[in-house]
């Protein structure tokens, strides 16, 4: 199998003074250099005592912090160790960059979308059981939360969860089934009813009622921005706080955007992929860029493209940016990954037996 990737998962150059990284094809039995630009090198990089190079694999919305962390890592070890270290990313929705990594795509460090996708790629045997207790915080580099995201001006008067299910309040989410996105937004409206004393039955009634407003459910994220903003479809979007802030900052959307006071942590977890840095010799570099993650520097820059830092100074510095949460809970409030897959995603799951009763 061999991948494109232009359209699955681009490595972006990192420029340093003496390299032109190069972009590559990937195929699950050779590693080909493609070169790009013009350099009298025509090698791939190895891994020289001058010189390092590890590929960092992560998801879509990501790659406006790391083009600020990055170069700031770079400079730092250059600084403490005297080595110059090239930095390759890919960027791609979460579940595709999953199934790349297993399928060979050559990942020093995952950053993904939720524990789930990491869990997949510790269970095709790349990374050690026990990861996140490799790093702080349980491995988790960022938070977010879910919000709602209205046509400007919010003509529906959408303000919290209840309001989905009102009467003409056409939704847009993706499909829980495809998205590992959309998995958290199905968690906050369940979470909505159970983390508010409200019991199983109920939150099952209430998330049948929001997926009958659902007009589109597309296959994941950005097929669903596509519908609400491009194909003016819904009055809302179910999307990530983070993503709306970025969207708005680069001047993408003209839109207005609610966070319901109960929400759930969305937690984007980080690993050393175990079996790759092994092989390539390229665990000690790799550590310190998960470990560099976690620094005030790092955390600031993920803060600024709409992240909720996981570093204490950080989060007191902007803690006056986002709204107030009242009650915040996380996947392991709802029994964990592996119980929440089984329990709401698989086959026959809740989601399918809403899906097939929503009518």
């Amino acid at each position: 199998m061999t991948y494109n990737f232009e359209k699955a998962a681009k490595f972006l150059p990192v420029k340093t003074a003496s390299t032109v990284v190069l972009a590559i094809t990937f195929s699950t039995n050779t590693l080909l250099p493609v070169f790009a630009g013009t350099t009298t090198q025509k090698t791939l990089i190895s891994q020289q005592s001058k010189k390092v190079e590890i590929t960092l694999v992560t998801y879509a919305v990501t790659k406006a912090a790391y083009s600020k962390i990055i170069p700031q890592f770079v400079a730092k070890w250059k600084r403490e160790k005297g080595q110059d270290v090239v930095i390759r990313e890919s960027y791609g929705g979460s579940g595709s960059q999953t199934r790349a990594v297993i399928d060979g795509l050559p990942a020093d460090v995952v950053a993904l979308a939720l524990a789930l996708d990491t869990k997949k790629i510790e269970q095709a045997g790349l990374i050690n059981r026990g990861w996140e207790k490799e790093a702080p915080n349980n491995s988790i580099i960022t938070r977010s939360v879910v919000a709602l995201e209205t046509r400007p001006g919010n003509p529906k008067g959408i303000k919290t969860w209840n309001d989905l299910i009102k009467p003409g309040v056409k939704i847009v989410t993706a499909n829980p089934k495809t998205s590992g996105g959309a998995r958290w937004n199905f968690l906050a409206l369940w979470g909505a009813i159970t983390q508010n004393g409200g019991n199983e039955n109920q939150a099952f009634n209430f998330v049948q009622q929001v997926f009958r407003n659902v007009v589109v459910l597309p296959k994941d994220a950005r097929e669903s921005s596509d519908a609400f903003f491009k194909k003016n479809q819904g009055d809302v979007l179910i999307n990530y706080e983070n993503e709306v802030i970025l969207a708005a900052q680069q001047g993408k959307t003209d839109t207005s955007y609610v966070v319901p006071s109960t929400n759930i942590s969305i937690e984007g977890p980080v690993a050393v992929v175990d079996k790759n840095v092994d092989k390539r010799g390229t665990r000690e570099v790799s550590e310190a860029f998960v470990k560099f993650l976690y620094t005030p520097e790092a955390q600031r820059e993920f803060a600024k493209v709409g992240f909720r830092p996981v570093n204490p100074t950080v989060t007191k510095e902007v803690q006056n940016k986002f709204p107030r949460i009242s009650k915040l809970y996380t996947v392991s409030s709802l029994g964990g990954w592996d119980a929440v897959q089984k329990k709401f995603f698989d086959d026959g799951a809740i989601f399918d037996k809403i899906q097939s009763t929503k009518r």
